[in-house]
């Protein structure tokens, strides 16, 4: 019988073959949404299902390569490798079965597709890897060894990073995130302070600022590494530090003035001021370039009037960075917009009024959510409020690049996401893994039956893939690339995330519903990981797909 090694190449022909048929349905849709050779965003919408089914293809068989070539470098540890083997043919499956659901949408030949399963290659390696004798046999080993992740590769330096944020996710926040989700209460100082002396809000910020990024080079691994391991321990109470800090200091070095970055992001980077990102409108949802919110040119700077939604940890940060319509031209969309950093004190509890001597105000109020809880996302109402013009990012040379501005903070947004996701579902499979073992019915383990032990085997293999992803889109965006992988493992992270949660919530049966679960607190965490830094729909549909049919030949 040929190795796993080998198996692993052949796998990867079947997915280069599976992707040219998404990439086929892609050129087909831009010949029949084009205009005098340009792709017509109008006509585009008319393709919203295929495009949306396209995207996550995209996504999944990124997900699949990423995983494949760790699994290679890994070539003696045959868990590793069956798992890569096991993921990859059950996503090629389930790709393949979304490719023959839309044949003729996007027309592809349906008769080809169906050729697939005839393909010697593809045949066989569902038969070994996507069994249920092969996924039982890996769950068992899963559950008799103990195995809660597989081996990272990080280097002794990134393991250090890690290991340190391990402790105090289990030391300082673990103790703390039950409570903090059944109350609804803010996140303690006593989780603030040793994350700041941590770094833990430098980790974007280059060094020059006080910051753990070295200057000579971006290293958004470390930023990755840290993310995971904090919102193992909780999503809402520490999981999410980092990326208003992330989304802040990107935009700030992208279009802020000297005097700005040296302002802001040193103390950024210590934890002396947070910050907050205020984006999102009640009427614009994940459509920045439609925001409205006024920014009126006064003397020696602007006052704000308008409606914010969906700001998180507004209330206790002291710096909003809101984008705001600076002209009025409806004709100029998104170039009509700036970026300005408010400042405001920092207020406790689920609302607050801050008012300047001057008559301006902003009042927020804390939005009631299922999961998500500790940071709060406000509802933000900003009357006359005034900004200083030295405060409006890039000052003058900024006005109207604010949209530009936001979106290079949100790439990284995207993939400290996709970590943010891991890190849930690496806390969910440890609850199901360590529940299902010590659970017993009908006089065995759960982690006995069958069922159980394929299902920790696909939810460690899903796991592992997401992980392996956004470590390799990491090393792409600190190479100056990966903008649309960052969108793409946005995509698969979060999605699977929800999946991820869902079955470790149901290996817990009734227990899992409880609220004293700690599985039940990750199941509605995870639920909103697709939908904020650029919701599923708009990310695949906008993003993802535009690009992909854009680029197709």
């Amino acid at each position: 019988m040929a190795s796993h090694s080998t198996h692993l190449e052949e796998a990867n022909a079947e997915l280069v073959a599976l992707k040219q048929q998404v990439l086929r349905a892609c050129s087909n849709i831009k010949a029949k949404c084009s205009t005098n050779d340009k792709l017509d965003g109008k006509l585009l919408d008319d393709w919203q299902l295929p495009s949306y089914e396209l995207a996550f293809s995209v996504a999944e068989l990124s997900a699949v390569a990423a995983f494949n070539d760790y699994a290679k470098s890994l070539p003696t540890d045959e868990l590793t490798q069956q798992l890569a083997l096991s993921f990859c043919v059950e996503t090629l499956q389930a790709v393949l079965n979304r490719l023959i659901a839309r044949a003729s949408d996007v027309d592809l030949d349906k008769s080809e597709l169906l050729g697939f399963h005839a393909r010697e290659n593809f045949k066989k390696l569902l038969d070994l890897y996507a069994s249920s004798e092969c996924l039982a046999r890996l769950g068992a080993e899963i559950a008799d060894k103990n195995v809660q992740r597989l081996p990272s590769l990080l280097d002794e330096e990134k393991e250090l990073v890690r290991e340190t944020f391990f402790r105090f996710a289990n030391d300082v926040v673990m103790p703390l995130a039950e409570q903090i989700h059944r109350n609804d209460e803010d996140i303690p100082d006593s989780i603030l302070r040793p994350a700041a002396e941590l770094g833990c809000f430098g980790t974007c910020i280059p060094e020059r600022f006080g910051g753990l990024q070295p200057d000579s080079r971006p290293d958004s691994l470390s930023m990755i590494v840290v993310t995971e391991e904090l919102s193992r321990a909780s999503l809402g109470a520490a999981g999410s530090l980092i990326t208003r800090p992330e989304i802040a200091a990107r935009a700030l070095l992208s279009g802020g003035t000297q005097q700005q970055q040296q302002k802001w992001l040193p103390p950024l980077a210590a934890g002396e001021i947070l910050c907050a990102i205020s984006i999102t409108e009640p009427n614009t949802g994940s459509d920045v370039a439609a925001v409205s919110l006024r920014a009126t040119p006064v003397e020696n700077g602007w006052l704000l009037n308008g409606s914010k939604t969906w700001c998180t940890f507004a209330g206790k940060s002291q710096l909003l960075v809101v984008l705001a319509r600076t002209n009025s031209d409806p004709t100029l969309g998104h170039r009509g917009l700036s970026l300005f950093l408010v400042e405001k004190p920092a207020f406790a509890g689920h609302q607050f009024t801050h008012e300047q001597q001057g008559g301006g105000s902003i009042k927020g109020k804390a939005i009631a959510t299922i999961g998500y809880r500790g940071m709060h996302s406000y509802d933000l109402f900003f009357e006359d409020f005034f900004v200083p013009a030295e405060n409006l990012v890039g000052e003058k040379e900024g006005e109207g690049k604010g949209f530009y501005y936001t979106m290079a903070g949100f790439a990284g947004g995207r993939i400290q996401t996709a970590a943010r996701a891991t890190g849930v579902m690496q806390a969910a499979f440890e609850c199901a893994l360590s529940y299902a073992k010590d659970r017993k019915v009908f006089g065995s383990a759960v982690a006995d039956f069958q069922l159980t032990k394929v299902k920790l085997a696909r939810l460690l293999a899903t796991l592992t893939a997401a992980r392996q992803f956004s470590y390799s889109v990491a090393k792409l965006m600190d190479e100056g690339d990966g903008q649309m992988e960052a969108s793409l493992v946005k995509l698969f992270s979060c999605r699977a995330a929800e999946m991820l949660s869902r079955e470790a919530l149901q290996i817990h049966g009734g227990m899992g519903y409880a609220e004293e679960s700690a599985v039940s607190r990750l199941f509605v965490d995870a639920r909103v990981l697709s939908i904020f830094e650029g919701a599923e729909e708009v990310l695949a549909i906008k993003v993802v797909a535009r690009e992909l049919i854009e680029d197709a030949s």
